[in-house]
Formats: C-alpha cells, structure tokens, sequence
C-alpha cells in the first residue's frame, strides 16, 4: 500500500515519497486557468491548505513531470513558469507588531536574495511592493499567502493586541491594489475571514471562494475520492476485523469524519486529517479535535450565554462568513474553525441550516464543554451507569447519577442559574446519544425536556417550587399527547431544582 501522506505539507515531498495524493488537480486548474485571479478561501485547520499552496507553487513553477499521473498533467494548461513570492504566516510567533514586522521582512528578504534581487526600500509594506515589482521584470508573478490570519488569531483573547497585529497585516495587503498589472495570481488561505472593514479592506477585486460551489471540494476528502483512494487501506481494515461489512465501516466513517460542506449546493466531504489518522492508527478517534481544543471559544461561548441548546440552527450567509476582531460573533467563530458546518440551504429565504459535521466533533465538543461546566472531571463511569439506567428505565438510578454530575457545576461561570441546569441536562443526554429536545413547543405551552430512547421521558423543571407542582404541569397542559402515538411508554418527571442540585422529582407512568 502507498504511504498515507499524514503531516506532509509539501507536494514535491508527497509525490517523491510516493505517498497516496487524492488528485485536486482538475478544481485547481478551473481556479488558475484565467489570465488573472485574486482568491481568497477560509477552511478548518488541518484541511489541506498548506499542500494547496504548496501544489500551486510547483505548477506556477512550472515543473509539470512532478504531476504526471494526475488530471492536470494531460490538461490544456500551459505550463508557463512564474516568479513565486509565497510567504507562510503559519510559521511566525510573534507577541507583538514589531516582531512580526521583523519576521515579514526576514520572508522578503529570503526571498529576495533567491532571486538575486536586493530590497532598498524601508518599511514592510514599501519592501513587499518593491520585491513585486523587481521580480515582475520578465514575467508577472505569483503571490501564495498560507495562514494569513494566524498572526492575529493568536492574540484573539486580547483585543488590544489583536488589532495592532491586524493593522499590520492590512497595511501589507494594501500595497497589492496598486499592483494589479504586476500581478499573474494571488492567492490567501486562512482559518477565519475578517470583514471588509478589516484586513481586506483595500482589497476590492479580491473573490473569496470560501462558500463557491464549484470549490466546495477543493480541500477535504468526498465519498468517491475516500473509496478510489484508499480502497486497499479500507479491505486491509476490515479483513482484519472479520465482524464488519466494507459498506458498514465506510459507513462508520461516514458518520465519524464525514459531514463538512462549504456551500449551498456542496457535496459534504470528509476531515483528511482524521481520515489519514484512522487508516494509519486502525481504530476511530477525536484525531482532529485533539490537535486543537476549543478552550477560548468555549470561554467565549459561556461568557456570552450562547445557547448551544439552539444547534443546529439557522443563519444567513452575512452572518458567519466574516466576523472582526473587535467585536466577536460566536456563529461565524464556530463554522470557520471546523466546529460547525453547513448542513441545508432554504433557497427561498436564503437560510443555512448549521450543525456539528460529524460524530467526532460533536461528541468531543460537548465533552469538552461540559468539562468547562464542571469544576470536577465527568468520569466515564457516571455515563456508563446513566446509560444502563435510561437503557432500563430505571428513573430513581438516573436522578442518583444526575445528582453525582450536577454536584460538580461551577457556579462561578454567573449564567442563570435555570438555563444552567436545563443547558447541562441537555448536554449530558446528547452526549450520552439520546434523542433529547429542549422548550419544545405545543399548542398550549414549553416542554422543557423530552429524551427519547425505547421510552420518551418528559421532563419540567421548577426551580424553588414543588415536583408536585412540575408533574401537574405537565398532565394540565397535556404535554405528553404529540408523542402517544409513538407507541413508546410514556414516564412524565417532575422535578425540583434546590441547594444548586436535583431535590425531590416524581415520577408517573401515563396509561
């Protein structure tokens, strides 16, 4: 079997090692065919846009016999060489403006002298045109920026600093609107978009394909690409397991890594990252989430009050493709960084329908939230024995375990203290993969919870009030009617909220 390329960022590497590379090829010519581009495109981290750069940097190079073998290499494309200016941000760490003013002329300066050309100019943004302009000469160039926004997302916690970082960057982008009859191509690759009031500003002519159709699947791995490409690592798995199908453990993967989309019409595609992982470590895992965990916009999210209970929900485009570091919005933070994604598009009211990707994303992040909920680690044995209690109807060992969870909320945290136990409620049954929905509505009034396994429980909640007063709530107002005819039993729980934990509750079985 082919090697799995796993943290090869470097095409000429990748192909030289005879790794296995799921051919792009055909997207990217449609992107650099044009006599002329300016592109843009946000995805998650570890997606694949470091090899992008690096593939369109050995084409611009013109060094056609590294792709023989894949679509582009029989393609009408010319094989012209260019001038390459490509500059990694990614590699940078700089804790303030001046230091990263210092690491983008130490990257002009490289590249400068690999061209026998000498930079006169002073400051930066001068430098960066200078070096345009003299490598220009003979033929227009091609700028690949990788990561451009990683200077200021690793300051995102502290605004001030942020925004001087980004004043930087945006004064190295401006130089390039006036350098348009210089330029063959460019391209910007990031995690987050900023607005137009930000880095981009001056940039006008600038096309972010981010949620274009056709480059939906530029980056990550389809259905077709996952079965041509590692069909042998696919039949070495499973002849190696013996209780399982291919079509069963393709659609264990499927449910495990696939799901992300970047458009209203895109196919969804699966994470390279976990995907690489679980061919070369053979069992599945939260690969991709391990490599970067959530802490500040988990922070964020509880700081703020978002209502994770409202996922999936519904958004226009306006509001999660672009966000400023001044002022952070919670749902574009989340789709950019891969911890939401596109899931249905209402061509109608032009309405995207967000939700977790996939089951390695939403079991970890909810994990790790509760995590940030409770001052105590929440112990694997505790989600075991509340399973086998709902497994089992056993309502009185689910409120003893309930209690045991609760006992570790952080009450520092300052969110309302009934949304705060609705919100963790809601948190352990998703992550225990029960059916649960919160506020459902009916003709007459809100359930606050419903979990549904081989039974449906309807839970309401009182805080400082009777369990008397929660069950007769809910038979007054007849919450239990939309689900008679699921053919379900039917346990009606009315609990009370007292001293920050479950008090007294009681339990009636409808007949």
């Amino acid at each position: 079997m082919k090697p799995l390329p796993i943290g090869v960022q470097t095409f000429r590497k990748l192909i030289n090692g005879g790794c296995i590379y799921v051919d792009k090829t055909k997207n990217i010519y449609d992107l650099i065919k044009d006599s002329f581009g300016i592109y843009f495109l946000s995805r998650p981290r570890r997606f694949g846009k470091s090899l992008l750069i690096s593939t369109l940097e050995e084409i611009f190079l013109g060094n056609k016999e590294l792709f023989r073998g894949l679509w582009i290499y029989d393609s009408e494309y010319q094989w012209k060489k260019y001038p390459v200016i490509r500059l990694d941000f990614s590699k940078q760490k700089a804790t303030e403006p001046n230091a990263l003013i210092e690491f983008i002329n130490n990257q002009l300066n490289y590249i400068a002298e690999n061209n026998s050309c000498v930079l006169n100019k002073k400051h930066y943004y001068e430098r960066f045109e200078e070096l345009i302009i003299k490598l220009s000469q003979e033929e227009k160039v091609v700028i690949l920026i990788d990561e451009y926004d990683k200077p200021i997302i690793d300051h995102i916690e502290d605004t001030e600093l942020a925004v001087k970082i980004r004043e930087v960057m945006k004064g190295f982008f401006t130089i390039l609107k006036g350098n348009d009859q210089h330029i063959r191509f460019l391209f910007l690759t990031g995690v987050s978009k900023f607005s137009k009031a930000g880095v981009f500003s001056n940039l006008n002519q600038l096309d972010d394909i981010t949620l274009n159709n056709a480059y939906s699947t530029l980056l990550g791995i389809t259905e077709n690409e996952l079965i041509d490409c590692f069909q042998e690592y696919i039949s070495s798995i499973v002849s190696q397991e013996k209780d399982i199908t291919t079509q069963e453990f393709i659609e264990k993967i499927r449910f495990w890594y696939n799901g992300y989309c970047f458009s209203s019409k895109g196919e969804s595609v699966y994470n390279p990252f976990s995907t690489l992982k679980l061919f070369s470590m053979r069992e599945f895992h939260h690969y991709w989430f391990e490599t970067g965990t959530p802490e500040f916009l988990v922070k964020l999210m509880i700081r703020n009050q978002y209502d994770i209970m409202e996922i999936p929900l519904q958004a226009e485009e306006l509001s999660f493709s672009s966000y400023e570091v001044d002022d952070l919005s919670l749902t574009p933070l989340l789709v950019q960084t891969g911890y939401l994604t596109i899931k249905d598009y209402d061509h109608d009211l032009m309405y995207y329908t967000l939700d977790y990707p996939n089951f390695e994303v939403k079991k970890a992040f909810i994990t790790y939230f509760i995590q940030k909920f409770r001052k105590k680690e929440l112990y694997g044995s505790l989600i075991i024995q509340l399973i086998k209690a709902i497994q089992a109807d056993d309502i009185d060992k689910c409120m003893f375990v309930l209690r045991e969870i609760f006992v570790g909320i952080d009450y520092d945290l300052h969110i309302p203290l009934e949304k705060y136990y609705q919100t963790l409620f809601y948190l352990v049954f998703t992550l225990l993969g029960f059916k649960i929905a919160t506020e459902v509505k009916t003709n007459i009034g809100r359930i606050d919870a419903v979990v549904e396994s081989k039974s449906v429980y309807i839970f309401e909640f009182k805080l400082n009030r009777t369990k008397e007063e929660a069950l007769e709530q809910i038979k007054s107002k007849r919450y239990y009617e939309k689900y008679v005819s699921r053919g379900k039993p039917i346990y009606l729980v009315g609990v009370e909220f007292k001293d920050r934990n479950i008090g007294e509750y009681i339990i009636e079985r409808l007949k």
